[in-house]
């Protein structure tokens, strides 16, 4: 049973050493920082992250890797049972012995919860200071996405605003056990100082870019129109910006989504 439900997780453990070691030179582990790690399995990665870095504290859901981890002896390694999900970082850090302001989080993502985990680090990005990452090549290129491009998406316009997002490298199937079906990408991702756009009600901002979204292949005056906008209120706001009026949402850059966000929300309309 565990094995069937370890498969539906999503679970592929890293197998190559020189990945790992690769993967440890980008996270870049410092004596005076705290590193979360999601995922830690039977430690592959915990224990060189140990060796190098600071405070580390591995977190792992399933019990039956718990008895691998705790073979781990190092001082500056803790390690904890649970769902990454039913966790704050804001507490981590505020709960952590020593004095810190911000956390670095690194992990090989289960695939089933990686969209999850990256919206949960746009929502708690206060305390973050860098992600390193290896999940889904396709969730990766999605979060740095340009416009103009199949993969751009919601995701990569909120990310590009509140991070510097990089992909590092790609891996084969082979580079784990149970090989996956995809292949996967190490994404690094780096907190700005501050945001792009300071964006006002930042929830409805989201929704209105998945409203803006949400049928790819119609214009996104279409899109905007299902949520509940005047089409002659769309074409004020399209003229005064300067979108043509068969544009889809795909074309937009960050800032002309913002631009078009506070217009058409807190603009009275005519």
């Amino acid at each position: 049973m565990k094995k069937n439900k370890r498969h539906q997780w999503g679970q592929h453990f890293l197998v190559n050493p020189r990945v790992r070691d690769k993967i440890v030179r980008v996270i870049h582990p410092q004596k005076n920082e705290l590193i979360l790690e999601i995922g830690a399995g039977k430690g592959v990665l915990t224990q060189a992250l140990a060796q190098k870095g600071g405070s580390v504290l591995a977190v792992e859901r399933d019990s039956g890797f718990i008895p691998f981890l705790k073979k781990l002896e190092f001082p500056n390694l803790r390690i904890l049972q649970n769902d990454i999900r039913a966790l704050h970082f804001h507490e981590i850090v505020k709960n952590h012995p020593q004095p810190i302001n911000k956390l670095k989080i690194v992990g090989n993502l289960p695939y089933s919860i990686s969209s999850p985990v990256l919206f949960k680090v746009l929502q708690e990005r206060e305390v973050i200071s860098v992600c390193v990452f290896l999940l889904q090549k396709e969730v990766a290129e999605r979060v740095c996405a340009q416009p103009g491009s199949k993969q751009y998406a919601p995701v990569s316009i909120l990310f590009q605003n509140y991070f510097t997002s990089q992909i590092h490298f790609t891996l084969s199937p082979g580079a784990f056990f149970p090989p996956p079906q995809v292949q996967s990408a190490l994404l690094s991702l780096k907190t700005r100082p501050k945001p792009i756009f300071s964006l006002k009600e930042e929830p409805r901002f989201r929704k209105f870019l998945q409203g803006s979204f949400r049928h790819r292949r119609k214009k996104l005056s279409n899109n905007l129109r299902r949520l509940d906008f005047p089409l002659s209120f769309i074409r004020t706001a399209f003229n005064r910006i300067g979108l043509e009026e068969n544009v889809r949402a795909e074309q937009l850059s960050l800032s002309q989504f913002v631009t078009l966000y506070e217009f058409l929300y807190f603009h009275p309309s005519e």
